[in-house]
């Protein structure tokens, strides 16, 4: 945001420098990202003086040139070859010495040498308004006023002021000083200084012969709408007062009237629109939302089609405006305009900043109504618009002052402690202080008490609305550099919890990235459509777009989105993982769970002259997940088939009865909710559950068996419904001491076995630490293995 310090200075008497100004500010939450000097007018003149055309002959070789003999003050007269058809004796004219850089209004500057023309010395140039960056007129050189004294320098002639422009850094939160008046009123509260508002008591209704009914459908999106008209105007170039002002902080000039609008809203922070009255057709203004896909084309010239959710300033036939964003091409005021409606309202801040991220449209009036603007001010600025607008491109106020505000907004009441001021700053820096503050920001006291203060706090302020958003206010004006360093700091130690997050992150990430996965990190705001159930999202009260209007409650989207992405650009081997949150409410209450998940898609090896690409299977995915679990060193999980309605099949892993982690391959239903139209295996960890199973580890050293491991493999019928994961419980309950390792090597169902049934091979490896295995002690392991998985599992043990 650009600020003028010329322009400050109209609300606050200061004989401050530019640069207190500026660390002023930046004290005050409005960073001063740079200062620099600047010239409403480039090169501000600097090198051209007012001169005395004293003899004017024409050229001897040019049939259009004249030579000049020119006094300007330095006691020797400098004769100049000119062109223009208007120089005479006897003027009194701008020049530009030798030396000088001109900066015109189209092209680039260039510097003024001496020079010969056709025969003839030229010391310097006369002057046309345009090749001085006055104007735009180039019908001959500027001739000025007779009494006009010679040698005076050019830029105080015409009364050219430097000025100093900031550069601030506006935060989101800061919507009340998006205009030089909301900038002054915190150098004003800091100062302990008056603010001085214009002047508009002198504004007049002179007649109500062009009234135009205002009708306002969607009150929700424009709680409140103003408007006046103003007839008999004559739109033209605006004074160099205006435009020089508007110059310094980088917005062009176009009409005075519409350089009217722009000059109030940079000035007051209220945006404002003239329509041409002539274009107001049934001679109604109507505010409301159109049909969904209706063409409207826009002040660039652009066909754009509406959504129905757009709030749109309509006459009696079509629409004219999209409200707060930007004006439509037919209703835009014109050199041939000669009324204007002349509109300021508030609109809802969502409402807006939906309609200008739809259409990609950043306007200075969209940046503020976003933000949210102040609802009392559109009178104030709608009396101050139409006095300058008179001024500068006369005409009458021909209505009253139409103004729809069914349900005025409400300051916000806040209820504030003395002690918690203090608290909070760190400093008792005494009542009256802050009293003074809170006043100067004009923010009311409605009650005080020994113990605090009720406030009601202007509507503006959209970012006060705690009691710690008040002591927020009041310190950063009292000053943070104000807050002495205590001479004693106390603190507790805490012992953090071992091992820490980031620890056991890196430790997976390090292992996923030596395997050839990529991390990815994705926005947690996504789209409700999304979500499996609507009633248990996160929604966002003002969603910037329908695509970010929740929290994510699983991270399987944010990764079949990346896949998408890759895809569509010929990438279709890939391997992700992402740690993130997921977001969820119950009975009322967030829930905020730590998870990370991991992706793979397409072949499993790159293409190789020596070997065909495989794709990838759950296979290489439950290896990954046994890796990431093995060397975490969690064991003892329960295998169990996943329950994920996401997933086409899986398995799930549990813990203590909590589910830790779930992996499969995702159904087609969730891949075609992103476009993917190839197989995608996910695994989904809880996190949090990862990181206290990793606490519970304790690491003992234990020595390599000297002794050898030995091998038994049982074949065995069961049911169809038996899992591994049932079976290798069983075998670890059997026997903790000796059998090691239980894995499945060969699983057959067929026509060659009875009905409902199954085949499993697996493997027992049995060792002991303290002496070498006997077949005695084998066989008497086994034999209760046999036994115990028949007895709980039903296994008949196949000879």
């Amino acid at each position: 945001m650009k600020i003028s310090y010329n322009w400050l200075k109209e609300f606050i008497d200061t004989d401050k420098t530019p640069a207190e100004l500026s660390t002023i500010l930046t004290g005050t939450g409005l960073e001063v990202e740079s200062l620099e000097k600047v010239q409403a007018i480039p090169g501000g003149l600097e090198g051209l003086v007012i001169g005395y055309v004293k003899e004017c002959i024409d050229h001897a070789n040019s049939d259009h040139l004249h030579v000049t003999k020119v006094d300007v003050g330095a006691g020797e007269d400098l004769q100049i070859v000119c062109g223009a058809h208007n120089v005479a004796a006897g003027q009194k004219v701008v020049v530009a010495t030798v030396g000088t850089t001109i900066y015109p209004t189209v092209g680039e500057p260039f510097s003024i040498k001496k020079s010969k023309i056709r025969g003839e010395i030229s010391e310097g140039m006369i002057c046309a308004e345009d090749e001085i960056g006055l104007g735009h007129d180039h019908a001959g050189i500027m001739v000025l006023d007779a009494d006009t004294p010679v040698g005076t320098l050019a830029k105080d002639h015409f009364k050219l002021n430097d000025d100093y422009m900031y550069e601030i850094g506006l935060t989101p939160n800061r919507a009340d000083a998006a205009s030089h008046l909301g900038t002054a009123r915190d150098i004003a509260a800091f100062l302990k200084l008056a603010i001085k508002k214009p002047d508009v008591s002198a504004f007049k209704v002179d007649s109500n012969t062009s009234p135009i009914q205002i009708v306002v459908e969607n009150e929700a999106a424009a709680p409140r709408y103003s408007g006046l008209t103003i007839s008999g105007i004559k739109v033209g170039e605006s004074p160099a007062w205006l435009k020089e002002r508007l110059a310094v902080i980088g917005v062009r000039s176009i009409n005075n009237v519409v350089d009217v609008t722009n000059y109030v809203l940079h000035e007051l922070g209220q945006p404002l629109h003239a329509f041409d009255a002539a274009a107001i057709t049934g001679n109604k203004v109507i505010v409301k939302n159109v049909a969904e896909g209706t063409i409207f084309k826009t002040l660039d010239d652009v066909d754009r089609k509406l959504s129905a959710d757009d709030l749109m300033i309509c006459n009696a036939d079509e629409a004219m405006c999209i409200a707060g964003v930007f004006g439509g091409a037919k209703s835009g005021v014109s050199e041939s305009t000669t009324g204007i409606f002349l509109e300021s309202a508030y609109f809802n801040s969502v409402a807006v900043r939906k309609t200008s991220k739809r259409f990609g449209l950043k306007t200075d009036a969209s940046f503020r109504f976003e933000r949210g603007t102040d609802p009392d001010m559109t009178v104030f600025a709608l009396k101050r618009a139409a006095l300058l607008i008179q001024q500068v491109a006369g005409g009458e106020v021909t209505s009253d002052i139409f103004d729809h505000y069914p349900a005025p907004v409400a300051p916000f009441a806040v209820e504030i402690t003395y002690n918690t001021i203090d608290r909070l700053i760190g400093k008792a820096i005494g009542n009256d202080t802050i009293k003074s503050i809170i006043t100067a920001l004009d923010i009311k006291i409605e009650n005080e008490t020994a113990e605090g203060l009720s406030l009601k706090v202007p509507p503006y302020r959209v970012d006060v609305t705690r009691d710690v958003d008040v002591v927020e206010e009041i310190l950063r004006i009292y000053g943070y550099n104000n807050i002495e360093i205590p001479t004693q700091i106390r603190a507790s130690l805490n012992n953090s919890v071992r091992p820490e997050k980031d620890t056991v992150q890196n430790v997976i990430a390090d292992l996923l990235s030596a395997n050839g996965f990529n991390e990815m990190l994705a926005n947690s705001l996504t789209k409700l459509a999304y979500s499996d159930n609507p009633d248990a999202a996160v929604k966002i009260l003002n969603p910037l777009s329908s695509d970010l209007d929740a929290m994510r409650q699983t991270l399987l989207y944010s990764g079949l989105e990346a896949i998408a992405y890759n895809q569509n650009r010929r990438s279709a081997d890939l391997k992700f993982y992402e740690f993130g949150k997921v977001y969820s409410t119950k009975e009322g209450k967030y829930i905020e769970t730590q998870r990370f998940s991991v992706f793979i898609t397409g072949a499993n090896t790159t293409e190789q002259w020596n070997q065909k690409q495989k794709p990838v299977t759950f296979y290489n995915l439950k290896a990954i997940v046994d890796g990431i679990l093995q060397r975490l060193k969690i064991t003892d999980v329960v295998t169990e088939d996943a329950t994920c309605s996401k997933l086409a099949f899986g398995l799930q892993y549990t813990l203590n009865g909590k589910q830790l982690v779930k992996f499969g391959q995702v159904n087609a239903t969730a891949l075609k909710k992103v476009d993917v139209d190839k197989d995608v295996f996910y695994a989904d960890f809880n996190f949090d559950l990862v990181l206290n199973a990793v606490r519970k580890n304790v690491i003992v050293y234990q020595e390599v068996s000297k002794f050898p491991a030995v091998r038994r493999d049982l074949s065995m019928l069961v049911d169809t419904a038996v899992t591994f994961g049932q079976l290798k419980q069983i075998a670890t309950r059997t026997d903790k001491k000796l059998l090691k390792e239980v894995n499945v090597f060969d699983v057959y169902q067929g026509d060659k076995l009875p009905a409902g049934k199954k085949s499993y091979a697996l493997s027992f490896v049995l060792q002991d630490t303290e002496k070498t295995l006997t077949d005695k002690a084998v066989d008497a392991v086994m034999q209760k293995l046999i036994y115990n998985l028949g007895k709980e599992a039903g296994a008949e043990i196949r000879k």
